[in-house]
């Protein structure tokens, strides 16, 4: 683009400096995920506590684990709507608005039927969080470090489940009627902190040259950018990509209906280019929960037990470590995103990931086939250790990088909304999990159904190298690119030099 050569040689590339402001942005919306991760933690405790003071039964149990993804559904379905009408950063508002009141309603349920009812509200505002996170950081983040920060949604979660053991671990030893209660209603302090603070961001730059405010959009962009040169050349890209006549600023862009039109462009009448960008932005989410993560996870107290950890505290003690082991690998991964690639990161994760679920299979197999229960030493250390390498292979690849890829293939016009139908893909391949994983393992053995998980990780590792290009580097205006070179140029292309790189050379 000549725009952006010029650009460069202006100084528009910062020389190369991680823009401070951006990265606060990026944090504070990320900060949502928290929220996500938190509930998905505390409840893997809590359904131990829930059934022995509600008498829920298995099924119950499974119900209660995935309705939050069921209804994540319908709020990442309507999210992409919605923040193209209001905005990205009043969407983070109100996602935190809603989690509020589905924490409030757990914390204090009753019943059953109460506590079901709050995790439905909670699981729209889920849905909401999960959608528009990543694409609020895409928006902002400039492109030698999308990666990084369209991966902090990623982090939040798991340090939100790493909160969620923890809180496990210390609330367990108040009263039952209390306990669990607790660890639920929790949620509804950082939520109100939140649904204010998030006021203060600014809002997301291509958003506004969407609505045909690109002098509002330059404002923020002159805070999110090094320099003047490097702003004025991202604000002529979004402006482009949005279908803004060159040199005319007052006129409103091609694609400003509020989000009009874009399911027909993307499901009726989608171009070949957008045939593939579709293929991959939901293939990747579609793929990422049949690794088996979410059973890991929500189920692991179940998995220490049937690997021999037998008392409470050891198992909620060993979900501390899972939820540690998450935290430090996505760190890692958000160092090594921008560095490494998004292909050779997520390739890796999963080679790892079919290691260790298949010698987690063998290990609780053995276990499950030995008397009485007692498996042999070296079966329950493969069995307890591979749950933590699995966890780190996800953790380093897999998990991060499906959102920080999806949330940037989109071109900006199907942006919000591409990612919104995302993520309503990613709760329904959860919530099929999380709903059946305990009659799964009922029906095919604990190990079977790890060994499944393997199997399936096997074909999303076929998917990603044959249909999902490298993105690393090249601007946000550029990935469209990319995919109109047709499947086979995909994988020969290499991503352009970034403007750091530029600048160095």
């Amino acid at each position: 683009m000549g725009v952006e050569e010029q650009g460069k040689k202006n100084g528009g590339d910062g020389g190369g400096r991680t823009n401070k402001y951006a990265v606060a942005c990026s944090v504070i919306g990320s900060i949502i995920s928290i929220l996500m991760g938190y509930d998905t933690g505390v409840m893997s405790g809590a359904m131990l506590f829930i059934k022995e003071d509600l008498g829920t039964n298995d099924t119950q149990v499974q119900v209660l684990a995935g309705i939050l993804n069921v209804c994540a559904l319908a709020g990442s379905l309507t999210a992409g709507r919605v923040s193209d009408w209001v905005g990205r950063r009043r969407t983070i508002s109100l996602a935190a608005c809603i989690f509020l009141a589905g924490s409030v309603l757990m914390g204090l349920s009753p019943n059953f039927a109460t506590l079901l009812a709050g995790r439905c509200v909670a699981g729209v505002g889920v849905g909401y969080a999960l959608m528009i996170a990543p694409v609020y950081a895409a928006e902002i983040a400039s492109a030698d470090i999308r990666g990084s920060l369209t991966s902090l949604p990623e982090i939040c979660i798991s340090f939100g489940i790493l909160i969620g053991y923890v809180s496990n671990y210390f609330l367990a030893k108040l009263p039952l009627v209390y306990g669990w209660r607790t660890m639920l209603g929790l949620g509804a302090l950082p939520s109100a902190v939140l649904a204010l603070g998030v006021l203060a961001m600014p809002e997301s730059p291509r958003w506004l040259v969407m609505q045909a405010r690109p002098d509002e959009a330059l404002a923020v962009l002159r805070k999110v950018c090094n320099t003047a040169g490097e702003a004025d050349v991202r604000l002529a890209d979004i402006k482009s990509a949005a279908g803004f006549v060159e040199g005319d600023d007052a006129s409103a862009p091609a694609t400003g209906s509020g989000g009009k039109g874009v399911l027909k462009e993307m499901f009726i009448h989608p171009t070949p280019t957008v045939r593939r960008v579709l293929v991959a932005g939901l293939g990747i989410h579609f793929f990422q929960h049949l690794s088996g993560i979410e059973a890991v996870v929500l189920y692991s107290p179940r998995i220490f037990k049937a690997a021999g950890i037998a008392t409470r505290n050891k198992i909620l003690a060993a979900t501390i470590g899972v939820g540690v082991t998450k935290t430090v690998f996505i760190m890692t991964a958000i160092l090594l995103v921008d560095r490494v690639g998004r292909r050779p990161l997520y390739l890796s994760s999963l080679a790892g990931i079919v290691a260790s679920l298949t010698c987690l299979g063998l290990g609780l197999t053995v276990i499950e086939h030995s008397p009485h229960g007692q498996g042999a030493p070296w079966a329950v250390v493969l069995a307890i250790t591979t749950v933590f390498t699995f966890v780190a292979s996800f953790s380093v690849g897999v998990g991060p990088i499906t959102w920080a890829y999806s949330s940037e293939v989109w071109p900006l016009r199907l942006r919000a909304q591409g990612a919104s139908i995302g993520v309503a893909i990613n709760r329904i391949m959860n919530a099929g999990v999380s709903m059946t994983f305990v009659t799964l393992y009922k029906a095919i053995t604990i190990g079977g159904a790890f060994f499944l998980f393997a199997g399936l990780a096997v074909v999303a590792a076929t998917f990603f190298y044959f249909c999902c290009p490298e993105t690393q580097g090249r601007p946000l205006e550029e990935i469209e690119e990319v995919f109109s070179q047709g499947w086979h140029a995909q994988r020969r292309q290499q991503p352009s030099s970034s403007p750091v790189a530029d600048s160095k050379a």
